[in-house]
């Protein structure tokens, strides 16, 4: 987390609203007294964050051990931001962005568990994707989608903390702000114009 509350961001729908949208996780737990990371995609309902790993994941074997505990990121927006575009002297370059932290413990789920966080993972995914038809594992070869299924580790993480940083110049005043946004929404790339979107909410 940032070291500035002024930055941090402690509202659930907020953050739940995020982790929906980018629905993919950089997942951090130990094993054997190393730290290890997997990425993931992850659904929240409340404060229960389902996901998968591959069982040959380091970090899947770490994630079995009892009363473990595992700390997962989403990432959104980000964006450079160059000194020039405030307006003011002495400032220094930075990086703005959205930022999600949830922690807890972590448990195994059972197969038919896995199975319905397949079947969700798909329907979340698939529905933005309209007017497709939808993909459902019922597509598949009798028999392929279990054999698939052997080869994952289904968890769920009871989310205690829940919070993120949204940094996009609150410590600026509004005409330093605007002049990023102006700078932003000339980018080429979409994060930058998705901060100065959510820059010029301010």
């Amino acid at each position: 987390m940032h070291p500035s509350r002024l930055f941090h961001q402690d509202d659930p729908s907020v953050l739940a609203a995020l982790v929906a949208q980018r629905g993919f996780a950089l997942l951090v737990g130990v094993a054997d007294g190393r730290p290890i990371v997997a990425q993931a995609p992850v659904l929240l309902e409340d404060r229960r964050l389902r996901f998968h790993l591959s069982r040959g994941n380091a970090l899947s074997a770490g994630l079995q051990a009892p009363g473990v505990r595992a700390l997962a990121v989403v990432a959104g927006p980000d964006a450079y931001v160059s000194p020039d575009w405030y307006g003011l002297d002495d400032q220094v370059p930075t990086w703005n962005y959205l930022s999600v932290e949830m922690e807890g413990p972590v448990t195994v789920v059972d197969d038919a568990a896995a199975a319905t966080l397949l079947d969700d993972l798909s329907a979340h995914f698939e529905a933005p994707l309209a007017p497709k038809p939808v993909w459902t594992r019922h597509k598949m070869t009798p028999g392929r989608f279990d054999a698939l299924l052997g080869m994952i580790v289904a968890f769920e993480m009871t989310v205690e903390r829940f919070e993120g940083v949204w940094k996009l110049g609150q410590n600026k005043s509004p005409e330093a702000i605007a002049g990023v946004v102006a700078a932003l929404e000339g980018q080429p790339d979409q994060g930058s114009r998705d901060i100065a979107d959510l820059m010029s909410r301010l």
